[in-house]
């Protein structure tokens, strides 16, 4: 067998933390304050605000440059991807290497090329998330060009299809956002190349990152509060 027992239940760790933190955070943000959540509710704003200007070149420029940011994950995953399928033909190289390691647990040459599969298969998956965010931005694009414009701000129908174009844009950063958490699970997947139970460790810490920052960080705090006051000034107005 190219894999132990205990690279088995490494790998099955890995995969239960990034399934089961996937899971548990999309279910959590539907009644927690978190960065998903309160950021919707920021995307909501725009969206209202958008359909009361008539000239919106700012929109555009703030559109372009979350784009641009996909686009340059898109792309350097790509590299990525590129560099993992040359280091199938380097599985000798590679697996020196790892034996020159202290305390590497030493792998057939079957399982580092196993190994090397699942870190093609998540980098894939990254892309795949990046350039469905990439379509869905340009989706959005269209729903704010075909935007009629309503500078009082009444008409309930616009307000309904501001939600909407809303939902669109919190789609596609769903999708950023899972493409970026591949990079994160990436990055435990790399210590299975050094030893299974740090690579179990690794995926745990990765689950315990994100946990923080998308549920306990500073930053949820101060998009929650701003959150609570766009609210009651648009509230006030109304």
């Amino acid at each position: 067998m190219p894999f132990s027992l205990i690279d088995i239940i490494a790998l099955s760790v890995f995969f239960v933390c990034w399934v089961g933190y996937t899971a548990f955070a999309r279910k959590k943000a539907k009644t927690t304050d978190c960065i998903a959540r309160c950021l919707h509710q920021h995307r909501i704003h725009w969206m209202l605000e958008i359909i009361t200007r008539d000239i919106r070149v700012s929109e555009a420029a703030l559109l372009a440059n979350l784009e641009r940011n996909i686009a340059f994950f898109a792309s350097s995953t790509m590299l990525v991807i590129a560099g993992i399928l040359t280091l199938f033909a380097q599985v000798e190289k590679l697996e020196s290497v790892i034996e020159s390691l202290p305390y590497a647990d030493l792998s057939t040459h079957l399982g580092i090329q196993l190994k090397l599969a699942l870190m093609a298969v998540i980098f894939v998956l990254a892309f795949f998330h990046f350039t469905w965010s990439m379509r869905q931005y340009g989706f959005l694009n269209v729903m704010i060009g075909a935007a009629p414009v309503d500078l009082a701000g009444t008409n309930e129908n616009l307000k309904r299809y501001a939600k909407q174009m809303a939902v669109v844009q919190d789609q596609a950063a769903h999708s950023y956002n899972y493409g970026l958490r591949a990079y994160y699970f990436s990055l435990a997947a790399i210590c299975w190349f050094f030893h299974p139970l740090v690579f179990a460790g690794a995926s745990i810490l990765v689950v315990y990152t994100l946990y923080i920052r998308e549920f306990q960080s500073k930053a949820v705090r101060a998009i929650t509060v701003g959150q609570d006051l766009l609210w009651q000034e648009r509230n006030a107005k109304e």
